[in-house]
């Protein structure tokens, strides 16, 4: 009983801090912004030019929300697809502004648990879709890599020869998730309090698919707001390059980190203006614009949930 009433409360509390995070959240990124360079680097735009950004930004997160429905097909939960393509479009948003433990773990326990779903589901729901972005990353970055895609400056530490053979290695770790989930006999492996099962040879090929799917279409969003010189695999290996780093710097949004490496890699290429225009518009359309439709539905999904309890525990 006493264990019961602390879970409770523990409940109550996580629930309060979580909903006065989201507040604060929102309010850092919009006090950090600079509104009127947002603003300049969109009015260069032809509004058509911004209508299909923004349809391949929508697009790329309506591939990103599939991976949920290939994890309801993994753990066999039975929520329809439009509870889940929403939620997981809410948790992308939050995920990509305000860093995974927020959007892509605190966001998905609270709005899946909401619905029903216990904490084993949730946690191989977190876990098939990780397992799909990355996946999906080693498959295209390898590929990438390996070909030689990308030009590094002399300064960079790695080398041209370096990327390849981290190429080679992104290769070889996909393909052989891929093999080991169409041919492994044991298909489930235990870790401390955790059993994670291998998905079916159709499930895996889907999930590194539609990780590498999303991947591409982030890379050409970027390639269609920079002008008719640039080479797309060239802006993909670059965008693969820089979400590594700002991965490793654990930075929200990746801020600066984006920037720096595209300036980077590609100085002497372009105009440093049109590149900084183009990725001021790629973070507009690809961030802002969908957290603030994220934000509106997670208020909606709130106020659902809110009336689903009150439907089942009338007082």
């Amino acid at each position: 009983m006493a264990r019961k009433r602390w879970q409770i409360w523990a409940k109550r509390l996580f629930t309060l801090l979580f909903l006065l995070l989201i507040p604060a959240l929102l309010f850092m990124l919009a006090r950090n912004l600079d509104w009127d360079e947002v603003r300049q680097s969109l009015l260069a735009y032809k509004p058509g030019t911004l209508a299909i950004g923004l349809a391949v930004a929508l697009f790329s997160y309506l591939t990103f929300a599939s991976y949920d429905l290939l994890a309801r097909a993994y753990t066999g939960h039975n929520l329809p697809a439009r509870q889940v393509l929403p939620v997981a479009f809410v948790c992308y948003a939050f995920n990509l502004n305000f860093t995974t433990w927020v959007g892509g773990v605190a966001l998905r326990y609270r709005l899946y648990g909401r619905l029903g779903l216990d904490t084993a589901t949730i946690t191989r729901i977190l876990t098939l879709g990780l397992l799909t972005n990355w996946m999906g990353y080693m498959l295209l970055a390898g590929t990438v890599f390996a070909l030689r895609l990308v030009d590094l400056p002399d300064s960079w530490a790695v080398g041209a020869t370096g990327l390849q053979l981290i190429g080679f290695g992104l290769l070889a770790i996909a393909i052989g998730y891929l093999l080991a989930c169409g041919f492994a006999k044991k298909r489930t492996w235990q870790w401390r309090d955790h059993e994670v099962t291998l998905p079916g040879w159709r499930l895996a090929l889907a999930q590194v698919a539609l990780g590498a799917s999303n991947w591409a279409l982030m890379a050409l969003l970027i390639f269609w707001l920079l002008p008719g010189e640039a080479f797309y695999p060239s802006i993909l290996g670059i965008l693969l390059i820089s979400c590594v780093a700002g991965v490793v710097a654990h930075i929200p949004a990746g801020l600066g980190v984006l920037e720096t490496v595209f300036l980077a890699l590609l100085h002497g290429q372009m105009q440093q203006g049109t590149l900084v225009a183009a990725l001021l518009g790629y973070r507009t359309l690809y961030y802002l614009l969908p957290l603030l439709l994220a934000v509106i539905t997670y208020l909606i999904l709130e106020k659902r949930a809110k009336a689903m309890r009150q439907r089942d525990n009338p007082a």
